[in-house]
């Protein structure tokens, strides 16, 4: 890199182009605590506002339109749709920001959800800082996931999974809410036609494959059928479990999702899109991962393998 003046061109050139650095990087913290289960952080930074566990980032929110989510994944939690078109309760274990709470709040206002969210700081946080409301069809329930269900009595059209917790290798789904157990009693407490929305982060081939596989394996112990969406903006695959035996094509998923946006059942602009990512493939790790079980759920462990 040549230099002006002993000046290199490298540290010029976002002057030359007019950029301010300052407003690029500038963070501002706005709240921070540490609770029983995460060091919490929400920061401001280029226009977005950001939660983070445990120096992770859980959620992001544009703040001037709350409604906009910034991550890509959470979009995939609308698949349900495709093959159960006729919703009317959902279950929602994980809060963090309440991205998908809000979108499904919006977009389906008369859908009743329950959300569950182990950490009540975390809820006071996505009131306070992320724009999210209880209504009269959105209702907090402060408790552990598996516990909910195991107390509950409803049964739901789709259950929507985002939970994780940390430790020095990452964010990982807590042991209790990966096993066979878990994934029978969350059968259990769907409707004839419910599905299943699991976020996991992870690539199908390659970073922490080995815990996508093991969670498909799992998950196929309990429910016919389980759909891959890889999201294309970040390391995350949802994965859709439905009680359905029939497999749908590709081509079948894409054009009931194109019915649903065009009927305006779906409203969300890119469901079409998203519906597109779907692969028709089994994980590449799947055929030697453990299925997890109540007594042995490595999932931490599973962390540190996977293909290159």
């Amino acid at each position: 890199m040549k230099k002006i003046f002993g000046i290199s061109m490298l540290l010029l050139l976002p002057l030359l182009l007019g950029v301010n650095v300052s407003a690029q990087t500038e963070r501002k913290v706005i709240y921070e605590t540490t609770t029983p289960y995460h060091n919490i952080q929400v920061y401001d930074e280029n226009g977005t506002r950001v939660l983070s566990f445990d120096g992770s980032m859980e959620s992001k929110m544009s703040i001037d339109n709350p409604l906009a989510g910034q991550f890509e994944y959470t979009e995939y939690f609308q698949m349900p749709w495709i093959w159960n078109n006729h919703m009317k309760n959902v279950a929602m274990i994980g809060l963090g920001g309440a991205s998908t709470h809000k979108a499904y709040q919006h977009s389906y206002p008369n859908v009743m959800i329950d959300a569950v969210e182990l950490d009540p700081v975390i809820v006071d946080v996505a009131k306070k800082y992320f724009n999210f409301k209880e209504s009269p069809t959105l209702k907090v329930h402060v408790a552990d996931g598996r516990v909910f269900l195991k107390r509950s009595t409803q049964k739901y059209d789709a259950i929507i999974m985002d939970a994780y917790t940390s430790n020095r290798y990452g964010s990982f789904i807590p042991y209790h809410l990966a096993t066979k157990e878990f994934f029978q009693l969350a059968n259990n407490h769907m409707t004839s036609d419910g599905v299943l929305a699991y976020n996991v982060i992870g690539q199908i081939y390659g970073w922490r494959a080995d815990i996508i596989g093991a969670l498909y394996s799992t998950l196929k112990e309990v429910f016919p059928q389980v759909y891959l969406f890889p999201a294309k903006e970040s390391q995350n695959v949802v994965m859709i479990a439905t009680k359905s035996e029939n497999r749908l094509t590709k081509k079948t998923i894409l054009e009931k999702a194109n019915k649903l946006g065009a009927d305006g059942k779906v409203p969300m602009p890119l469901f079409r899109i998203r519906a597109f990512s779907f692969i028709d493939v089994m994980p590449s790790t799947a055929n030697r991962s453990p299925v997890l079980t109540d007594d042995y759920a490595p999932t931490d462990g599973l962390l540190r393998s996977g293909e290159k």
